[in-house]
């Protein structure tokens, strides 16, 4: 069974009034999730992960070429559904309860979530997590994920450069800032979170 690259929720150019272009999804999309699935499909080909799930391959992948291109395909997938064209405002039911009990408020989830993913040196993720308490934010290197660690992700957004260097340049702190005002995906959030 072979892995393929997923169908983006939208449109290429859904997101472009909200921020992120046509052109960064044809490349980040495109080329680099794309290649990722591309070399995960000939690292298990033959091998004992062929028929495995995407979950079961990242679980039993040491750290290495395997694990990385696996742990990318999940993350970039869950990535794209993290944002939504209709994206930004505020979470409402038990998902505004729970960040408002975790963060103090909505400006405090904000803030927590934009120092993640401003001081996540070089590539990486910013993670919103259901904890063993509430809600947590966390922080991940290059492809890991809150999966290795036995922890159940609600959302991301992706700091690697790619991810925001042809609309924003060098300016990390303002594709954060743009992702939470107009592109964070309240709706899969609260999904995850009730499932």
């Amino acid at each position: 069974m072979a892995f393929e690259l997923p169908p983006l929720p939208y449109a290429n150019d859904a997101l472009a009034p909200r921020g992120i272009s046509a052109e960064t999804i044809e490349y980040h999309y495109g080329k680099h999730h794309q290649a990722y699935v591309t070399m995960l499909n000939k690292l298990v080909e033959g091998t004992d992960h062929e028929n495995a799930t995407l979950e079961e391959v990242i679980l039993a992948a040491d750290a290495g070429p395997l694990f990385n291109n696996s742990a990318q395909v999940w993350n970039h997938t869950f990535y794209w559904k993290s944002m939504s064209p209709n994206g930004g405002g505020a979470p409402t039911g038990e998902l505004a309860d729970q960040i408002n009990s975790a963060f103090g408020s909505l400006d405090g989830f904000k803030e927590k979530f934009a120092e993640a993913g401003t001081t996540q040196f070089g590539s990486g993720w910013a993670w919103l997590i259901q904890g063993d308490s509430g809600l947590e934010i966390t922080k991940t290197a290059n492809a890991d994920l809150p999966l290795k660690h036995g922890q159940k992700a609600l959302l991301t957004m992706d700091v690697w450069e790619h991810a925001y260097y042809i609309d924003f340049r060098n300016a990390r702190p303002n594709y954060i800032s743009n992702f939470l005002d107009n592109l964070i995906n309240w709706d899969f959030a609260a999904a995850n979170l009730a499932s």
